[in-house]
């Protein structure tokens, strides 16, 4: 019998949302929690997030789905845009689970996050990192080589939001 395995995932979700976006569709996130739990045996995935006053509706579905948000405020800037950046706190997290889960899955584009990635690949503690667009990520992440990369290019079919149809 294969023993089943207690991997988190620690997501980026401002990277994985531009990023599937910039592919021209938009991530179904329940489809997306079950992937992973069935791919890479993930019990526990962290969804580090900016937190939007409003959004309460996604924040509810988003858990519901089974992700743990770990929100980060964000600041409104003068010409319209809003930021949260995540990544210390996805480092943070990743490294207080550290003792919790057998391997990690890292799932971002960013290179901000090639520090993380390499010490959990040299203390064997990485499963992946799943990069949202294989076109678009960053060259430190490339570093790793495809053994340690994957990429969700090619899930449009099995993880594509569909709106659901009314009766």
């Amino acid at each position: 019998m294969k023993k089943l395995e207690n991997n988190y995932a620690f997501i980026d979700s401002q990277n994985v949302n531009l990023s599937v976006q910039s592919l021209g569709w938009k991530l179904d996130f329940a489809r997306f929690r079950v992937y992973l739990a069935e791919k890479y045996g993930v019990t526990k995935a962290f969804l580090f997030i900016g937190y939007v006053e409003g959004n309460n509706d996604l924040y509810m579905s988003l858990q519901a789905a089974g992700f743990i948000c770990v929100f980060k405020p964000t600041l409104a800037y003068k010409d319209g845009t809003t930021k949260g950046n995540c990544d210390a706190e996805l480092v943070l997290q990743a490294m207080i689970e550290y003792p919790n889960y057998d391997k990690a899955v890292i799932v971002t584009g960013d290179g901000d996050f090639y520090c993380l990635v390499k010490y959990l690949l040299e203390h064997s503690k990485l499963k992946r990192v799943l990069i949202p667009n294989i076109f678009k990520y960053s060259a430190l992440l490339k570093k790793f080589g495809k053994s340690q990369l994957s990429f969700m290019n090619d899930l449009k079919e099995k993880l594509e939001y569909k709106k659901k149809r009314t009766p």
